[in-house]
């Protein structure tokens, strides 16, 4: 009696390992349909009616049932999470052509099917806590990939291509990785709210962070001896609120920093900093702020100096990316103390249309610190 008991519990967990399926339905309040488009969305709520949430989590799977029981086709989210798989089947990411969220955290797997690239609907993957060394360049085919986890892994790189195709990506976590650098593509990802990189052996940061013009969050802390130097790009994040940088070996905050309005936090302790000084970064985020400020008034002054070029700054002015008014000269009044710009305009002269593009960026910002206090 007590055999067909444990027997039945089997194959009660077996079921509910096979089918644990919940029938995804709108929740939305219905709305008025003109007649034209009235047969295609009733076609598009039948067609999510029939989609499936899977969850096969935590159940100590080693392989995935071959055939599988499931309507693969039907599935818009498969949670694999806290398994013992070492791999995924090709034929199973390649069938899965409505998925949006699959979750495979926490197993041991070396490596993604390539078939991964065939999910095009895909808005979240979760492939955190395995074995991972590399991503396979046919992720970048996940055009609607919103939100990309990949943190405590074994990654040494990410596809050089990721930000060229990844236009929809608002958050990219690789904390915990062997990451030496991020790839330059990466700048052109300027729908990105969130970059998680800490603890890796970052060395550098690309140069054209600036573009991440929706960067809310950027943690690269805790990269140590690896990391020393922190591009001047950063203080053309005009939406970053959070920046991370502690227990990283910088010596020298770039003086852009100064720019940063919305920023509300910043993390800098663990670095064998110089400029700004301790006494400093005691006084906390304002203090570091203005002295950054200051500082750039400084480096902008020598660039009237015999010594020039050193600025970006001093460039700037050298190539006419804005036109300011002398302050004390006819133009002047009381009502500003920061940059003083009656307007601006484009660079035809330059090498390229993407240098065009950065030094006319960071012109509009010099016009919105109102903090930075230069005289011409």
């Amino acid at each position: 009696m007590k055999e067909m008991m444990m027997i039945d519990e089997q194959q009660q967990q077996q079921q509910q390992m096979r089918m644990d399926v919940i029938k995804s339905r709108r929740s939305e309040p219905s709305r008025r349909r003109g007649p034209i488009n009235e047969a295609k969305e009733e076609e598009e709520e039948e067609e999510e009616r029939q989609l499936e949430i899977v969850d096969m989590s935590g159940m100590a799977l080693d392989s995935l049932p071959n055939p599988s029981p499931l309507n693969i086709v039907t599935i818009c989210k498969l949670d694999l999470s806290s398994n013992n798989l070492q791999s995924i089947p090709e034929s199973l990411t390649a069938r899965m052509l409505n998925l949006i969220v699959f979750d495979v955290h926490s197993n041991q797997l070396k490596s993604l099917p390539n078939s991964i690239g065939c999910l095009s609907k895909l808005k979240t993957l979760n492939v955190s806590a395995n074995f991972l060394e590399s991503l396979p360049t046919t992720i970048q085919n996940c055009s609607s990939l919103e939100d990309l986890n990949a943190n405590f892994n074994k990654l040494t790189k990410l596809p050089d291509a990721i930000g060229l195709e990844l236009v929809n990506l608002k958050k990219l976590s690789v904390n915990s990785n062997k990451l030496i650098y991020l790839p330059h593509s990466i700048s052109h990802l300027t729908n990105l709210r969130t970059l998680d990189a800490r603890l890796n052996c970052l060395r550098s940061l690309p140069d054209d962070l600036e573009n991440l013009i929706n960067l809310q969050i950027l943690n690269i802390s805790q990269n140590f001896h690896y990391l020393s130097t922190l591009p001047y790009s950063l203080g053309l994040l005009l939406s970053l609120v959070e920046l991370d940088v502690s227990y990283n070996n910088i010596t020298t905050l770039p003086d852009s920093l100064g720019c940063l309005r919305k920023v509300q936090k910043l993390s800098v302790e663990g670095n064998p900093l110089v400029s700004p000084p301790v006494e400093v970064v005691e006084q906390g985020l304002h203090a570091v702020k203005e002295y950054l400020s200051e500082k750039m008034n400084g480096s902008h002054k020598e660039e009237e100096s015999p010594k020039k070029g050193r600025s970006w700054i001093g460039k700037l002015v050298k190539y006419g990316t804005f036109n300011g008014r002398r302050r004390g000269g006819a133009a002047h009044d009381d009502q500003s103390e920061g940059f003083v710009m009656s307007s601006y305009r484009p660079i035809d002269g330059l090498a390229s249309p993407r240098y065009n593009y950065r030094l006319l960026f960071r012109a509009l910002l010099l016009r919105t610190c109102f903090s930075l206090k230069v005289r011409f």
